[in-house]
């Protein structure tokens, strides 16, 4: 897959996209805060349904379908998108429960944590060699951690799964060769029986909440909705992707977790009290020290790549 040449107006439409996607997935949860009243289930399962819906739409309209068969032709390969999709699908369910029953605080502290567990998986999985600033931004991870764990008294189950389901998510994406869309594709496609069969169940028993009335409802517009939110920032950040550097990338993806912490704790009054501040400031500080690395190894590359 080819990337657009380095110019300004690439860049400049990259960092556009790239916020954007972020800004996005920092504001979702007062879209999920709207329909608070459906089972976190059934909003994942219509989620599947129509960010499924949109994506054969957009494919079909767009580059076709041809990367998603080949893939599919190949069973080690859609072994892959099906466990992708099984991690997915976990990630969003526990988010969604998650900011629906209080936690959007700890959903936030799950996509702090991300970046320094991904470093940790490219040692554990990739066999990649740890610099010293980062160990030490994994140590500071590791500090805020156990202080959550202390004052939750027990693990900080909903932070860890989240970091824990998408970090091993992107290890198995970055295996696959296809792009973003026509992965989106490919996992839905691996999620829509079980999605079916749920949505099935419950409109065979009465306890569905789409389309209850005749006519569409407030609720029933923001499950149709939930394509769309699902779809969207995926193909921003595919585009910014494409067009940033991973540095750049790295520092936009703090966008989101910080924008759900201030909207967990000033919009929706979450509780913040002094030991959670230690355990944040602890995974902050980790965070600058992983940007320092970052800004480090991408200076000395420049300077390499100089003549």
């Amino acid at each position: 897959m080819t990337h657009p040449a380095v110019t300004p107006e690439n860049t400049r439409t990259g960092i556009l996209a790239g916020i954007s996607a972020y800004v996005i997935w920092g504001v979702v949860p007062i879209f999920f805060k709207q329909i608070v009243e459906i089972p976190a289930v059934e909003i994942i399962a219509h989620r599947v349904v129509w960010a499924m819906l949109l994506m054969t739409a957009l494919i079909g309209f767009g580059r076709g379908f041809g990367d998603a068969l080949r893939i599919a032709r190949q069973p080690a390969q859609l072994a892959r998108i099906a466990l992708a999709s099984a991690l997915v699908i976990s990630n969003w369910l526990v988010f969604v429960w998650g900011v629906n029953n209080g936690h959007i605080v700890e959903t936030s502290l799950g996509y702090f944590i991300l970046p320094l567990l991904n470093v940790a998986l490219g040692v554990l999985v990739l066999k990649e060699r740890m610099r010293r600033l980062q160990w030490l931004a994994v140590l500071c991870a590791a500090i805020g951690v156990a202080i959550e764990t202390t004052r939750a008294g027990g693990l900080p189950w909903i932070a860890l799964v989240l970091a824990g389901t998408f970090g091993i998510y992107g290890l198995l994406r970055k295996q696959l060769p296809l792009d973003a869309a026509s992965g989106l594709f490919l996992e839905t496609v691996c999620m829509m029986p079980l999605a079916l069969a749920w949505l099935g169940w419950l409109a065979y028993s009465g306890q569905g909440h789409f389309g209850g009335s005749g006519a569409l409802s407030a609720s029933d517009l923001y499950l149709l909705a939930t394509g769309p939110v699902t779809a969207i920032p995926l193909l921003l950040f595919a585009i910014a992707a494409r067009r940033l550097p991973l540095s750049m990338m790295a520092f936009l993806q703090y966008l989101a977790p910080t924008i759900a912490f201030l909207i967990g704790v000033l919009v929706y009054h979450e509780t913040l009290d002094t030991q959670r501040m230690l355990s944040l400031a602890a995974i902050w500080a980790g965070l600058a020290v992983y940007s320092v690395d970052l800004l480090k190894t991408a200076a000395a590359r420049q300077e390499a790549a100089l003549p």
